[in-house]
């Protein structure tokens, strides 16, 4: 059990527990987020918007959380800030959907384990994409 424990916390996982050091939504949101998805910069969906995110919010929360992970029409991988855990970066997502009337919860370890699962299919599918 130890063992497992240590291995999810090294991965920025909380698996339940408090996760030390990392951010809530709304600190992301204010201290990344915000600079695109208060104006709409790009085409992002406006904050409290519910028309604009209810199409995203309707698709579940794994896959636009993978997808805007690893980057998405105009928003760069991790919103730009390679800094950030994806648990924080799930977190903002989250943050916003409920702002606009989703009902997306706080990542926990299952919930990262499938954004992950998503975000590897994404990537692969760019790099399909890119081949000639």
């Amino acid at each position: 059990m130890t063992k497992v424990l240590a291995v999810l916390l090294g991965a920025g996982i909380s698996a339940g527990l408090p996760a030390q050091g990392l951010k809530s939504g709304e600190q992301v949101y204010k201290e990344t987020c915000f600079a695109c998805h208060a104006s709409g910069a790009a085409g992002a969906p406006k904050f409290e918007d519910r028309k604009a995110w209810a199409p995203l919010i309707k698709e579940g929360q794994v896959e636009p959380t993978a997808h805007a992970w690893v980057g998405v029409r105009g928003m760069p991988a991790k919103g730009g800030r390679p800094d950030l855990a994806l648990e924080e970066f799930a977190r903002a997502a989250a943050y916003m959907a409920r702002a606009a009337g989703g009902d997306w919860k706080d990542p926990d370890a299952k919930l990262l384990g499938r954004i992950r699962a998503e975000e590897k299919k994404r990537i692969e599918k760019l790099k399909s994409a890119k081949k000639p």
